[in-house]
């Protein structure tokens, strides 16, 4: 059966490790290829139906509840093909979950409990499989972990689940052993394509839960290395060369962001999963880690401070591979029906590229984000082609036209942070039917001026990328 793992990065942030209380939950999906066109949808609620969901890439046929709550998701355009994958969203209980961030297992641990790769749950299904069914952030391990044990899991997969009080992240990394760990309300985590979680306390069942059995298996196959404690990411997870190059670089990055006193190696195969920070986080620091590309480093590919050798040396964190980048934020300080938000780069690289401000209980989807087509087509209002064509310049001629780019994205920023305000302060004192529509009217509105200040600026790159031609000649103005 055929495989296509998420190679991802993410960041989870606790409610008391945050700027203004919310709890945030973010990551980048990266695809293996560039091009790889996305679409947001919203699914409506169903009742008294049961159903099944159906995986493309494998054999996998999950039984689904009579009744299931709309959901947010950011599914591939072409299914048959690339698999569902609606790797994030919210669903109408408030409850996000993004799914997932490729981990791998070694084969010690795989020899005893190999993945069911013929008909366990494929990675492209698991949101459809779990989201519209949960009410809150562990009720989603719980009910996730529940289906691996009825199916097996076909992959390794990170999962993480938030609500307005919690964040959980839920590694399953064997056909049917699975970790979860919840953040600390004043801690900020970070992970990437590698297993994460490190000690866990199996007299803390508040603050981790864990697959039927998995202490007998790792004693009765002898598989812990450690003389004392119980290290998940040691007995479980590799160490190798790939991981120093391609994920352990941007684990060491995020710290060095939010802890830059300590003094980490890229290479370390110790870093820390879950840390404190040395000040609160806001959203603009989760949009920068995300968008980064180890800036202010040796090893940035559009920096001046590295040998070539250095800047090709780690994987970056945001790739022209990374098809969403989103932040799944739960504000507190917000009226209830409006406290949800998932902030979504959208087809270009997060680097160039917005976070649209998309709530989570507008339940309508603009026909500029749901209607992308497999391949460009200059007619098409689609903004994943827009934003894909707005880095694609950026990065082209970027010492001439990242100010510009930089401009333009502090500018939407500050509008998307009155305009949340507002049209949260709107839905005030309105029961949820009342609240959607307002939601769904201010969001069109909002798309509405993106897509105005996204084609003004490609139409000024676009001609002042024609004064940049190496096609010229000076010569005396009257020859």
């Amino acid at each position: 059966m055929e495989t296509r793992h998420s190679s991802c990065t993410t960041i989870l942030v606790g409610k008391k490790a945050s700027l203004d209380g919310s709890v945030m939950a973010a990551r980048n999906d990266d695809t293996f290829l560039p091009v790889t066109p996305q679409r947001y949808v919203v699914y409506p609620a169903y009742h008294n139906h049961p159903n099944q969901v159906k995986s493309y890439l494998n054999h996998f046929v999950g039984d689904r509840p009579a009744d299931g709550y709309r959901y947010q998701g950011v599914p591939n355009v072409e299914l048959t093909k690339e698999g569902v994958y609606d790797e994030n969203g919210f669903n109408e209980k408030n409850v996000a979950m993004s799914a997932t961030e490729s981990v791998y297992a070694n084969e010690r641990v795989l020899a005893f409990d190999p993945l069911n790769t013929e008909s366990g749950i494929n990675e492209d299904v698991i949101v459809a499989l779990t989201l519209p069914f949960i009410n809150s952030a562990k009720e989603g391990v719980q009910y996730l972990g529940q289906q691996v044990a009825k199916y097996g899991s076909a992959e390794g997969n990170g999962v993480i689940f938030a609500d307005k009080n919690e964040v959980w992240y839920m590694e399953i990394v064997t056909g049917h052993h699975w970790v979860a760990q919840r953040i600390p309300d004043d801690c900020y985590a970070l992970t990437g394509n590698r297993i994460a979680i490190q000690e866990v306390n199996f007299d803390d069942p508040a603050n981790f839960m864990w697959s039927d059995g998995i202490q007998a298996f790792v004693a009765d196959h002898h598989l812990n290395p450690d003389r004392k404690g119980w290290n998940f990411r040691r007995i479980f997870g590799t160490a190798d060369v790939f991981d120093q190059h391609y994920n352990t670089p941007r684990q060491w990055y995020g710290h060095k962001l939010f802890n830059p006193e300590l003094k980490f190696e890229p290479t370390d195969f110790d870093l820390p999963f879950v840390m404190k920070s040395d000040r609160l986080i806001s959203l603009e620091d989760v949009e920068y880690y995300l968008s980064s590309h180890y800036q202010n480093t040796p090893y940035d590919p559009l920096g001046h401070e590295g040998t070539e050798q250095e800047k090709h040396l780690y994987r970056p964190i945001s790739l022209n591979r990374t098809q969403n980048s989103h932040v799944l934020q739960i504000n507190p300080n917000l009226p209830e029906h409006a406290q949800t938000i998932m902030w979504m780069t959208f087809g270009g690289v997060p680097t160039f590229t917005p976070y649209l401000p998309l709530f989570g209980n507008a339940d309508e989807a603009d026909a500029r984000m749901r209607n992308t087509p497999v391949e460009l087509d200059l007619d098409n209002p689609s903004f994943y082609w827009l934003f894909n064509r707005l880095a694609v310049m950026v990065e082209a001629y970027h010492a001439e036209f990242a100010q510009a780019d930089l401009d333009y994205l502090k500018n939407l920023r500050q509008y998307f942070h009155t305009w949340v305000a507002q049209t949260a302060e709107k839905t005030a004192g309105m029961d949820a039917k009342a609240a959607t529509v307002v939601l769904n009217k201010a969001q069109t509105e909002m798309l509405d001026k993106v897509e105005h200040d996204t084609k003004q600026l490609l139409a000024k790159l676009i001609t002042q990328g024609i004064g940049l031609s190496k096609l010229t000649f000076k010569m005396d103005v009257n020859l």
